[in-house]
């Protein structure tokens, strides 16, 4: 079944010029991240949005799955209707107590070339996309977030952590305590 916000998403996706190649040697150094008003294909950086989106850009630290930094700076675009919604899903959110907290939005190619390379082969490598298909992230259409309370900041219970590889990170996981369950469905319910 298509949400309407799958469909949000698949009519934002269009191809970005500004695609780096990868790396051909070694790790790659932590990409420069560019202005706004610089970046190719309509991306806007969600903070110009919103300032109150709360980001913890988890690729700009080492604390990823890859344990480097990829990212030289921690700030997260989208193509403008997919940046839009998620500002409206804050918005609603917030007015429960919560707020979206974002770790990956827009991720360059090479970047996914990366996280696939730094991948084992197996049954990890379906949580991580083929950079030879790309990524809706490569096209700023997709986004790693959860929630956090407003009250104290602290990201609240999911079923499964960011980068984690399980089948817990499945949408329909439902082995997870009730308040995690909970706050998934409040985020999906918030980003429909």
């Amino acid at each position: 079944r298509l949400t309407r916000r799958d469909a949000l998403l698949l009519a934002a996706a269009l191809p970005l010029a500004a695609c780096r190649k990868p790396a051909t040697q070694g790790s790659p150094q932590p990409i420069k991240i560019e202005q706004p008003e610089q970046r190719a294909g309509g991306l806007v950086e969600l903070i110009q949005l919103d300032p109150t989106v709360q980001l913890d850009i988890r690729y700009a630290t080492p604390n990823n799955f890859t344990g480097r930094q990829l990212y030289d700076r921690p700030c997260a675009f989208l193509v403008r209707p997919a940046a839009e919604g998620l500002v409206r899903a804050h918005r609603a959110a917030q007015s429960e107590g919560f707020g979206l907290t974002v770790f990956d939005a827009y991720r360059p190619w090479r970047i996914t070339k990366a996280l696939w390379d730094a991948t084992p082969p197996g049954p990890k490598r379906n949580y991580v996309a083929n950079p030879k298909k790309g990524s809706k992230h490569n096209r700023g259409c997709a986004v790693d977030l959860s929630l956090h309370r407003l009250d104290t900041g602290a990201l609240v219970e999911m079923p499964s952590g960011y980068d984690e590889f399980t089948e817990r990170a499945h949408r329909n996981f439902m082995a997870a305590s009730p308040e995690a369950i909970a706050n998934r469905a409040r985020l999906e319910r918030w980003m429909e």
